[in-house]
């Protein structure tokens, strides 16, 4: 399958052929639509043909490879058949809060220094947790940060490397909890210049600006030596 928005995460429509359609969901030959993974949630939008439209309330990977990735239509709805024609359109607005936070939550975890632990992705608030020493972190000093580099208006980018590469750089990954997207040969790196460079599948913004002014709500201690840090875009 081809996955669109792995080279422009700008693209909200598509035309696909239905590869197959059954109780597991909805697969297509080629896609606009991201599968829940690295903490990001999936896609929702609508598949189109012939005056009929298919509600689509997820996307999820499947089994059959890296790349294989299912759209989850809404229940009750008839399945296409396989050879059928489709435009593929997933609800920009929400993909594109998406994109803002999940670009601020690199900017948070080049902020605060400790590995990353886990992480969540939502239109309205985001997280992640770090593992880091007793003292606690500042909000204040964080959100200052953070906004620093949106208001810089950095270029933010995605590249590849090789699975050797990422090997013989163990330093480019910060979460402990999500294993890179590797093993296909190569993997897909994300680089706010000069800010952040780690392996990541997820769709972002091109740059900083983008994401706009951001608020940390919250730090929780979550452990010993943990701490979740929740963010949200103030607009």
């Amino acid at each position: 399958m081809e996955l669109l928005f792995r080279d422009d995460a700008y693209t909200r429509t598509c035309t696909a052929t239905v590869v197959s359609a059954d109780e597991t969901g909805i697969r297509l030959d080629r896609t606009v639509f991201y599968p829940t993974g690295g903490g990001q949630p999936g896609d929702t939008g609508v598949l189109r043909a012939g005056g009929v439209e298919i509600p689509i309330i997820d996307t999820v990977k499947g089994g059959r490879g890296p790349d294989d990735v299912l759209h989850i239509p809404a229940a009750g709805v008839p399945l296409p058949a396989p050879g059928t024609a489709m435009d593929a359109e997933i609800d920009w607005e929400r993909r594109y809060r998406h994109m803002r936070m999940h670009t601020a939550l690199h900017l948070l975890c080049a902020v605060v220094p400790g590995s990353v632990t886990g992480g969540q992705i939502a239109a309205d608030k985001s997280r992640l947790d770090f593992n880091v020493p007793t003292a606690s972190l500042d909000k204040d000093a964080i959100a200052a940060a953070i906004n620093r580099i949106v208001a810089g208006d950095i270029a933010v980018a995605t590249t590849w490397i090789s699975d050797e590469e990422l090997a013989a750089n163990p330093e480019l990954v910060r979460t402990m909890s999500v294993k890179p997207p590797s093993g296909s040969g190569r993997v897909r790196v994300l680089s706010v210049e000069g800010v952040d460079l780690q392996p990541c599948g997820g769709t972002h913004v091109a740059r900083t600006g983008e994401i706009g002014t951001v608020e940390v709500v919250k730090i929780e201690n979550k452990g010993k030596q943990n701490r979740r840090v929740i963010i949200a875009l103030t607009s």
